[in-house]
């Protein structure tokens, strides 16, 4: 295993992230969950300090570093401040490989300055009131007419949804192949018959903008094909991996993050005339969870040195996320309990995790379709 996943210059860019954080977002983002949405000026601020697009080409406006330890800390960073609104993290790690491995020459001068300055926002959208994790029933279409696709469709649960200037849509270019006839089509705000619908209220994640988006005889050039047509499903499941490993490791930061609060508020509290950790089935519950959170960062940071040698493993990603999420909410749940009456008032950030990081076994695939991919794997 990878004892010490990070060297000098990243924690060097930890603390630009963290300058960064608690300079833009920390003193605005009570604000952003009341408006739920964050202010697209925070987009450009990252841009400028260097926090999009980390290993996008420097000819581009990115940071030109092929490792993905830099995208882990921002991420880690991102956690630690509690700023749960920013979706940095789709940007970075989920939308970036398909606009940087899978695009033309022309495709990339058009899209990766802005993606990288702030002034273009991204957002993928393959989940629809019908269809989440099963790709085969998407019902978005696709048609091709002269130089155009006409895409017809609903899509639903988008994250940057609202603010996204440029939206990868996983839509049916061949129906009669099912899962295997999906393309991905990017487009771009300002497209006749794209429009937003409401803006989805959730549990957590106030601040992250989460809507609806319609495509009504939605008529897009052909040259924003992204990859090979009919090929998404293979585009999808081959960066999928990476969109699940930064899942995982947001899961590990908000487990520790949880536990060190806890920690505290169990040294500090007193019940009966002594700390509540000198207890000893909350000392036995917070040493359970100690181990638990430190085995997990521990193929966490196992699971990003695999993926920068090129090595990780579609089983080895998926398990990190189901494993790292279900201990997520799992940690949160023990340490609201310990905090008693206190850890449900939402201003204590215990509550706050707990809301925030309930979606984090759904999205990027349910703990579900990583056991069967899993079970796959073993050959079953």
């Amino acid at each position: 295993m990878e004892q010490h996943l990070y060297e000098s210059v990243h924690e060097e860019f930890r603390s630009l992230c963290r300058e960064f954080l608690a300079r833009e977002a920390v003193p605005r983002h009570a604000e952003w969950e009341a408006a739920g949405i964050v202010d697209r000026g925070v987009w450009r601020a990252a841009g400028a300090a260097g926090l999009l697009g980390p290993d996008i080409d420097e000819e581009y406006g990115g940071g030109g570093q092929r490792d993905f330890r830099f995208n882990a800390v921002l991420v880690e960073e991102i956690v630690a401040s509690g700023c749960s609104g920013l979706g940095f993290g789709l940007h970075n790690d989920v939308i970036a490989p398909y606009l940087t491995e899978l695009t033309t020459p022309d495709q990339r001068k058009r899209w990766l300055p802005g993606f990288c300055s702030g002034d273009l926002v991204t957002a993928i959208a393959m989940s629809e009131p019908g269809a989440g994790s099963d790709l085969a029933g998407v019902r978005t279409s696709a048609v091709r007419d002269g130089d155009d696709y006409v895409l017809n469709g609903q899509k639903t649960f988008i994250t940057n949804g609202e603010l996204a200037d440029l939206v990868l849509v996983v839509a049916k270019t061949a129906p009669d192949q099912g899962a295997h006839g999906v393309s991905l089509i990017a487009v771009e705000r300002e497209t006749p018959g794209f429009t937003r619908g409401r803006r989805l209220e959730k549990v957590g994640l106030k601040a992250n903008d989460t809507a609806e988006l319609f495509f009504d005889d939605c008529r897009v050039p052909a040259e924003n094909l992204i990859g090979t047509e009919n090929h998404g499903f293979y585009h999808l499941m081959g960066n999928l991996p990476r969109e699940r490993l930064s899942i995982a490791i947001a899961a590990v930061a908000a487990a520790e993050k949880l536990l060190a609060i806890s920690l505290d508020y169990a040294r500090t509290r007193q019940a009966f005339g002594r700390p509540i950790g000198a207890f000893q089935h909350n000392r036995f519950l917070l040493a359970e969870l100690d181990t638990e959170v430190t085995i997990a960062r521990t193929f966490v940071n196992h699971c990003v040195a695999e993926f920068n040698a090129g090595r990780l493993s579609v089983a080895d990603a998926a398990k990190a996320k189901w494993w790292t999420t279900e201990l997520q909410i799992k940690v949160a749940d023990r340490c609201v309990q310990l905090h008693g009456g206190y850890g449900y008032m939402v201003e204590y950030p215990v509550a706050k995790a707990w809301l925030d990081g309930r979606v984090q076994t759904i999205y990027g695939g349910t703990t579900e379709i990583m056991k069967e991919i899993i079970g796959r794997g073993l050959g079953l």
